[in-house]
């Protein structure tokens, strides 16, 4: 009894400065300075107090910093760059692209999950498959048919879903109705398949389930503190590691049964008619069944969340701003009342609004790289092989160096330029690594413009008949959070007004 109590005061003693250290960072989770890094454990206990809000203490950090940049230590020794200094952003993803990749890290994480798709892939297995991929999103054709997939998915789900919220007067989550439109989108896009997720019950599909159950988990791994544990977990299949290879296998089987039925239809017919990307992909003799999988089930994983995000917090900015959504309306009424691509295309205030907004909150908030060698920034960071490189869109749209001391004021007019003969707005293109909410360089997005397009006439067909107006308080920020792409933390409640005709 004696021993034990020995033992137990001598462990208590031993752990009392590591108790304080974490109790002194706790309390000093807020704090914006570079936090201290101790031997073995680096950075640990400054990491463990701001885990819940990652993406706003590393940026708070770097806007201390005199170059946009700094270095976390992590435990055992490993480092990780966070910068939202214009260029370095450039010497990374364009300048020095060839050293800068998805790196073993990247790789090993989302392997099980996207295999050897597009997103997790480097050198010539990603310039194939962008090669393959850029051919089919620069053809009208494909346009063509994501404007169809939008139109019907729009006027014959969400407008009638929204009608029928107004009439009842009932609060919906309007985060998680957007998710549910832009996954039967992509769908229809990659597949050819609707999974009839914006259905007026709300239904559970189980591909959707699935595929999100997978994102979130993936995001899991690569904010683990200790990669280890999850790799443990993997190993033995139990906790968040086996809810993980449940889900990626019902994505990736349901994904390869899509495949074998259109390739069954096409050595029955010869050719398809039908024109998403599977089916464009099979056409012109991809038919590796692995192949194809991994690289439409990418693409589902960028159009599935990055557009819903946008709009989310768009609509919430609007809802704050209403001399904004005025001139967005006024905008979209001299429009005919189903925009076609050219009229989307006209629409330069709604463009601004929707960038302003995603300057605020991309919906990638964070991109991380991997150094194949030693290398220094333009801004003087030594980078040894190996270490991990993040750039932060997030940061970078909130840096008063990058963006004025008006930065934090929600602006459109800063992307316009009046013209000073007929009075009409011009679209100001800034530079994208100043603003790379769609990455830049080689590997800069294929579906930009299918995600303006998607946007656009969201926008333009929710707001012309409804008025979306949130149940939280007036001037109360949602919390913002990121799994792989970006959320509003407990989703986006809100009423829907019928607007007086």
């Amino acid at each position: 009894m004696i021993i034990d109590l020995e033992f137990s005061t001598s462990l208590l003693i031993c752990l009392l400065p590591f108790l304080l250290i974490f109790f002194i960072n706790l309390f000093n989770s807020k704090s914006t300075k570079i936090p201290k890094s101790y031997p073995i454990i680096g950075s640990y206990f400054s990491i463990l107090a701001n885990k819940h809000r990652r993406i706003q203490w590393t940026c708070d950090v770097i806007q201390t910093t005199t170059n946009l940049t700094f270095t976390l230590i992590r435990p055992f020794g490993f480092r990780q760059i966070f910068t939202a200094n214009p260029s370095n952003v450039q010497y990374i993803l364009k300048t020095h692209f060839h050293i800068y990749q998805k790196g073993h890290v990247f790789k090993s994480t989302m392997a099980d999950f996207l295999g050897d798709g597009i997103f997790n892939v480097d050198g010539e297995i990603w310039k194939y498959q962008r090669q393959v991929a850029s051919h089919e999103f620069n053809t009208k054709s494909l346009r063509k048919f994501v404007e169809t997939v939008v139109d019907a998915e729009l006027n014959e789900r969400l407008i009638p879903f929204l009608a029928v919220a107004a009439a009842e007067k009932k609060v919906v989550d309007f985060q998680d109705i957007l998710q549910r439109f832009a996954f039967d989108n992509i769908c229809k896009i990659a597949f050819g398949y609707d999974p009839a997720y914006l259905l007026p019950s709300l239904p559970q599909a189980k591909f959707a389930v699935a595929f999100e159950e997978a994102v979130k988990l993936s995001s899991e791994r690569f904010n683990a503190i200790f990669p280890f544990l999850w790799k443990i977990k993997r190993h033995f299949n139990f906790g968040t590691e086996k809810k993980f290879r449940i889900a990626v296998d019902e994505v990736r089987q349901f994904a390869k049964q899509l495949v074998k039925e259109k390739q069954r239809e096409l050595n029955e017919k010869s050719s398809l008619d039908s024109v998403d990307l599977l089916s464009r992909f099979l056409s012109v003799g991809h038919t590796d069944e692995d192949f194809v999988t991994d690289i439409v089930v990418s693409f589902i994983l960028a159009g599935r969340d990055t557009t819903s995000a946008a709009l989310t917090w768009f609509f919430w900015l609007i809802s704050e701003h209403p001399v904004v959504e005025s001139s967005i309306l006024n905008e979209i009424k001299s429009k005919s009342e189903s925009p076609v691509y050219n009229e989307v295309k006209e629409m330069i205030y709604t463009h601004a609004s929707l960038c302003e907004s995603m300057r605020f909150y991309p919906p990638v908030p964070i991109d991380t790289k991997t150094a194949t060698e030693d290398n220094v920034l333009p801004d003087g960071t030594f980078v040894k092989k190996g270490t991990r490189v993040s750039y932060h869109p997030y940061a970078m749209g909130r840096a008063n160096k990058l963006w004025g001391k008006d930065w934090d004021e929600f602006k459109p007019e800063r992307w316009l330029d009046k013209d000073e003969v007929n009075g009409n707005w011009n679209f100001v293109t800034r530079d994208m690594y100043t603003y790379p909410v769609f990455q830049a360089g080689p590997r800069i997005c294929l579906g930009k413009e299918m995600a303006f397009l998607q946007m656009k006439k969201v926008v333009a067909g929710v707001l012309r008949r409804f008025k979306v107006v949130p149940v939280t308080e007036k001037g109360v920020e949602p919390v913002f959070i990121s799994y792989l792409t970006a959320k509003m933390k407990g989703g986006f409640h809100v009423t829907i007004e019928e607007r007086d005709h």
